[in-house]
Parts: C-alpha cells; structure tokens; sequence
C-alpha cells in the first residue's frame, strides 16, 4: 500500500476511527504502553504498573514460576 492510497482511506474514516488510528500511531512512535509508566525516583526507574509502585520486572517473574 503507498502512503498516498493509506491517506485517502484515513480522509474516509469517521472522527472515531480516525482518533483510534492516531492514538495506535502515537503508541508505536513513543514507544509507550498503556498502563506502564516508568518514574525516576520510584523502584529504581524500572517500568511499573502505572500509578503503583509494582514493577513489571516482579510480574514476569511471577509468571514464569
């Protein structure tokens, strides 16, 4: 697909659709995930769920036990 035919199809996307597609694209930009915010300060800087002071690191732990 070209940049010029993916425009075209995004000009046809009604207003929620078109903030879905950008909130995805700013995602994949940054990089960020929602639900994990990462703090200087706070478990070290390590990712953690967001607003807690529970680091992913300690999930995945869990998980793989």
């Amino acid at each position: 697909m070209t940049l010029h035919a993916l425009e075209m199809q995004i000009d046809r996307l009604s207003q929620p659709d078109k903030a879905r597609v950008l909130g995805r694209l700013a995602l994949d930009l940054t990089h960020r995930w929602p639900g994990i915010e990462k703090t200087a300060g706070v478990q070290g800087g390590d990712a953690c769920i967001v607003r807690t002071r529970i680091p992913i690191w300690t999930l995945e732990s869990y998980r793989r036990l």
